[in-house]
Parts: structure tokens; C-alpha cells; sequence
């Protein structure tokens, strides 16, 4: 029987994202190639749509782009939870959305950032059938490519827990750090768990795709 029955999606998107110098999430998927008129879907909609297959809600983080993001969030029948102070860092978000994850009565997320290309559904619904799958002291499933570990990962009740203990200051790399034993670290054929999308040359290179 799987150790959770059911899983929320959960995606960070409450950043500034100044070397942007546009809002990430908005961004056109895939980006336009030469010539190409800009596609009306968005990082944002690409991810929800990307994790809606194995969870039983997505929720997305905003902060004070929580106008500009809701009409897209709202379109993709996902929900919205606002971080009402991002300014304190991305693992703020991470425990705004998660308290929320919890309080909607799900004990297991599958966990992403905005500013990169969306996962396959197949890589998705993967981690989430290994986690289920593993033994009980695996508190989280984290994808791998090429050496490079990325997202979305697959998170438990206890790794939350640790995650919600922790200091706003905190980040998710260290915690995960300090429960290494928890965490099973899969390779998976998906070159996009491990890109990070920071720069309008970042972001032009994903042509090359």
C-alpha cells in the first residue's frame, strides 16, 4: 500500500526576479524562436500543468505579484497562497505554501520553482511513485541529471516538518543537508529538473532545446 495516498503540487513563485528584470513566472513557454510570435502559455501555467496530473491541488506562493499571477493561476484551476513577506527569502515560501499544503490535509508535496522550464508529467508522476514506494525512512525524493541535483522533489510529512521547524532564515538545502539520510536522490532523463532560469540570456538559450 502507498505510504501517502495523496499529494499536493506546490510552486515558489513569490520572487522579484530583478536579473530578470521581468517577473519569471510570466515569461512565454517555450520561448519564442526567431520570427515566432510568443506563446500564451507562461512558465507558471507550463508547471501547473506539469505536476496537476499527480497531485490532488496545486498551490502557487505569490508575493507581491499575487495580481499579476492570479488570472493565470486562476485559468490552470490552481490556488493561489500570498507570502505576505517574500522579502524574507525563498524558504519563507516554502514554509507559507507547506503550511497550507498541511492545513488542506495532504502530507506530501511535489515541490518546484518557477524560473525554470516545467518537468515532464512522466518525471513527475515518477518521483511521486518512488517516494510512495520507498521505505519509510525516506523522507524525500529528489531528482537528479548529469550530477545536478534540481526540481521538483518529492517531500513527505517529516522532511515538512523539518522544513517547518526550521528558522525563516533557513534554506532547503541545508535542511535536507542535515537529514542526508532521509533523502534518496534518483537520476532521471530530464534535462530541465536541474536548469535554473535567472538571466535574459538564460532564458534565450532554451531555444537551443
Amino acid at each position: 500500500m502507498p505510504r501517502f495516498a495523496s499529494y499536493a503540487g506546490l510552486i515558489l513563485a513569490a520572487g522579484e526576479s530583478s536579473r530578470m528584470g521581468r517577473d519569471k513566472a510570466l515569461l512565454p513557454w517555450p520561448p519564442p524562436r526567431p520570427g515566432q510570435a510568443p506563446s500564451s502559455d507562461t512558465f507558471l501555467s507550463a508547471a501547473i500543468r506539469s505536476l496537476e496530473l499527480s497531485s490532488d491541488f496545486v498551490l502557487v506562493v505569490a508575493g507581491k505579484n499575487e495580481a499579476s499571477l492570479a488570472p493565470v493561476v486562476f485559468a490552470a484551476g490552481a490556488s493561489i497562497v500570498v507570502n505576505p513577506d517574500p522579502e524574507r527569502g525563498q524558504f519563507s515560501s516554502l514554509q507559507t505554501g507547506l503550511h497550507e499544503v498541511l492545513g488542506r490535509g495532504r502530507d506530501a508535496a511535489i515541490i518546484t520553482l518557477v524560473d525554470r522550464p516545467p518537468a515532464s508529467p512522466a518525471t513527475v508522476q515518477f518521483l511521486r511513485e518512488t517516494l510512495s514506494a520507498a521505505p519509510a525512512d525516506v523522507w524525500a525524493v529528489v531528482p537528479e541529471f548529469s550530477g545536478k541535483h534540481g526540481h521538483p522533489y518529492v517531500a513527505g510529512r517529516e522532511l515538512i516538518e523539518a522544513f517547518l521547524q526550521a528558522p525563516s532564515t533557513a534554506s532547503a538545502r541545508e535542511i535536507e543537508h542535515r537529514h542526508q539520510e532521509h533523502i534518496r536522490y534518483i537520476a532521471v532523463d530530464d534535462r530541465f529538473v536541474a536548469l535554473n532560469i535567472n538571466t535574459p540570456e538564460d532564458y534565450k538559450t532554451l531555444t537551443e532545446f
